[in-house]
């Protein structure tokens, strides 16, 4: 008898030997059939969609979800766009912090948004006596008022009080770690919104460590909501890059540098999961610290790399050596040579046909940059909702020419190479749809398009969240496709969007969203 019988819906499998189907079968969570092979079998229970699309669950490769959580219960100055307004926002929570010498989070800082970059000395002016931190939206920067730049260990650089990548994680060393717990409640409410979205697994974009860790012990977290059943959707981990430490392994493994026990990608099971190895090789285009090989338009700065280059593609090639599949931040083109010339010699190294590394974002890729792509096998990472609400911005600062290269879409696919969709939330709109929707219209929130050339069908958009994004995060053996044997996660829609207008793609509504052949949304799992 099977559990669940999925009816009278348009049930679109990703799956070319059986692209469209009407009944589903569920049983212990895994699909065992479709149409005629179960359409008279009984079931526990029937749900009968009334003519429903159904897809495969979104997967989002790349997210943030205890600083999504945690974004979401911290104060905000996102809605200011004046510096008085800013500073009335801290001074009110600084003064609900009763300790003087208490940190301050306050989260949606964009020196965009006013004009200029805040001052520690407008800070010191309404903190209270308080350590005051503005986490930048991008996630590669800070504000911080004078009693934390006096802790900072000598040499620090910043502007005012504003720090950039390694010294904003100076800074955040100082406020780390958050308990288990706090961390645990903040995944879980994130879990929840992507579920609301239709996402069913996240590849958590590095933890313990790098820009965005929260705890050396951050995993517990995780483990901690599996064990209360409260892990609302399945999740993948990547290690941040700074966790490896050199090992004493035996001399014929060849292995330099690992996580303690030499856990590597792959351990886990089908809830959680350590992913790909995560490792920053620059900032991020918002804060204009995204490496690039010339200067941001009407500037003189190029952005930065996170380390000596040397240190970096050191590090790529001993993950690459320790067996981890690679997520490689790499934003500007600069920095995607120097992840692309360390993936090709880690290659030669130790030849790894299946090791699937990826390049997180792949902002700005160069035309001659898109065949090495190819040929070493890396997927693009990319995130389309960035050029939906900051194309403007981002193609004004590229410039002409180099705009049409940003988050590319054609380009990949027409080059042989893995496209894949995310979000990076909550840097962005963690939508899956209206992401959908960017990549076929390539129109930013105003209209204006952003190298339309790159644009690509809704079925090629579909895959890249679906079909290619189980490929990048390993689970193409069991999830991206409603193909009998895999997982029964699955997401039910009020429109086909192959059949909608793109314009209304992003507004389809999410009817419900499945998790082992049940219904997730209000649900804790594990």
């Amino acid at each position: 008898m099977l559990c669940t019988r999925l009816t009278n819906a348009r049930i679109l499998t990703m799956d070319p030997d059986h692209p469209v189907a009407h009944d589903l079968g569920v049983w212990r969570g895994r699909i065992v059939g479709l149409d005629e092979a179960v359409t008279s079998l009984p079931a526990r229970e029937v749900v009968d969609l009334q003519g429903a699309t159904v897809l495969p669950g979104f997967i989002d490769s790349h997210v943030h979800l205890a600083w999504t959580g945690m974004k979401a219960t911290t104060p905000t100055i996102a809605p200011c766009r004046r510096v008085e307004d800013v500073l009335a926002v801290v001074a009110d929570a600084a003064s609900r912090n009763g300790r003087p010498g208490a940190w301050v989070d306050v989260m949606g800082y964009d020196q965009r948004t006013l004009g200029r970059h805040l001052t520690a000395a407008e800070l010191d002016r309404v903190s209270h006596g308080r350590k005051v931190f503005l986490m930048h939206d991008s996630g590669h920067g800070c504000i911080v008022n004078s009693a934390v730049l006096d802790l900072l260990p000598a040499g620090v650089p910043h502007e005012n009080g504003f720090l950039a990548e390694s010294a904003m994680t100076a800074a955040r060393r100082l406020r780390l770690p958050y308990a288990q717990e706090e961390l645990a409640d903040a995944i879980e409410h994130a879990g929840r919104a992507c579920l609301a979205e239709g996402v069913t697994a996240v590849a958590e974009a590095g933890i313990g460590g790098g820009l965005l860790g929260n705890s050396p012990v951050e995993l517990g977290a995780y483990q901690l909501l599996r064990d209360q059943g409260r892990l609302p959707l399945r999740v993948q981990l990547m290690a941040a890059g700074d966790t490896l430490r050199p090992v004493a392994a035996h001399r014929n493994d060849g292995i330099p540098r690992a996580l303690d026990l030499g856990l590597r990608t792959g351990f886990g099971d089908d809830w959680l999961s350590l992913g790909a190895l995560k490792i920053y090789t620059d900032g991020g285009m918002m804060a204009r610290t995204a490496a690039l090989t010339s200067p941001y338009e009407g500037m003189t700065h190029a952005g930065q790399l996170q380390d000596d280059p040397d240190r970096l593609a050191g590090l790529i090639v001993d993950g690459h050596l320790a067996g981890w599949q690679l997520a490689v931040h790499a934003i500007g083109d600069r920095a995607a040579d120097l992840a692309l010339d360390a993936l090709e010699r880690a290659q030669d190294l130790r030849p790894r046909p299946d090791a699937r590394h990826r390049i997180e974002h792949a902002g700005l890729i160069r035309p001659d940059q898109l065949p090495r792509f190819a040929r070493l096998g890396v997927s693009a990472v990319v995130q389309p909702n960035f050029l939906r609400y900051f194309g403007d911005d981002y193609a004004a600062v590229m410039g002409e020419e180099r705009a049409p290269w940003m988050y590319r879409g054609r380009g990949f696919l027409d080059h042989g190479v893995t496209l894949v969709g995310s979000s990076d939330r909550p840097v962005a709109d963690g939508s899956p749809l209206r992401a959908v929707q960017f990549m076929v219209e390539r129109a930013s929130a105003s209209g204006r398009l952003v190298g339309p050339d790159e644009g690509i069908t809704v079925d090629e958009a579909l895959r890249a969240y679906t079909v290619a994004g189980a490929y990048a995060c390993r689970w193409d053996d069991s999830a991206g496709s409603l193909t009998p044997g895999k997982r029964a996660d699955l997401v039910v829609l009020g429109d086909d969007p192959h059949v909608v207008d793109p314009s209304r793609i992003g507004d389809i509504e999410v009817v419900a969203t499945f998790v082992d052949g049940r219904e997730a949304t209000q649900e804790g799992h594990g």
